[in-house]
């Protein structure tokens, strides 16, 4: 059993990552925002509900991000592990977890904490900008969102590297350079892919 969860500043290959973390120890990727977008998507009651916040450019409230992780946390594929992305995102939703996983006696066994020098994510953030027309998407914006992720997650790393929890890993490079420290760092913490 395999329980991750896997931080990182946006531009980083965060994604591209969980992907591969997620593939490479056969547990699921669980996103958040990817939940979100499939029940806004089917339309679900869910759906409904997230969209109407999102337009009118609030945050989905903890107790409706809270119950969608424990439901999905609760689904068969996920009982011999997990890759969360996304959730915790505040020091509420850390205990929130904690609780979740208390209930099957569980508990996380790393945090794989992308790192990467702010300019260079700025600069492949605004190449990917202008290689996807993304106009909205400028330097200012982008420094910001890069801003807000440092003060969402500060108090979130600081609670997990306090546990010991967390591997820090260089996120630039090639996908698979960074996929190989990735692993590189579990291993160090006696977490490898059984054969």
């Amino acid at each position: 059993m395999t329980r991750l969860l896997i931080v990182g500043p946006p531009g980083a290959g965060k994604g591209t990552q969980a992907e591969i973390l997620a593939s490479t120890f056969g547990i699921p990727a669980i996103s958040t925002g990817d939940i979100f977008r499939a029940n806004i998507k089917a339309g679900t009651p869910l759906g409904l509900q997230v969209q109407e916040i999102v337009a009118g450019g609030g945050y989905v409230p903890d107790s409706l991000t809270n119950a969608i992780v424990q439901d999905r946390l609760h689904q068969a594929d996920a009982a011999d592990g997990f890759l969360l992305d996304g959730y915790p995102r505040t020091a509420d939703q850390v205990i929130e977890l904690d609780r979740i996983l208390g209930e099957t006696g569980a508990q996380l066994d790393a945090v794989v904490q992308l790192v990467a020098d702010k300019d260079e994510v700025v600069a492949r953030l605004l190449k990917r900008a202008a290689e996807q027309g993304r106009a909205d998407d400028t330097e200012d914006v982008i420094r910001h969102r890069q801003d807000v992720y440092l003060e969402q997650t500060e108090p979130l790393i600081a609670a997990y590297t306090a546990r010991g929890l967390v591997a820090e890993v260089d996120g630039l490079g090639s996908v698979e350079d960074v996929a190989a420290r990735v692993l590189e760092a579990l291993a160090a913490r006696g977490i490898v892919v059984s054969a």
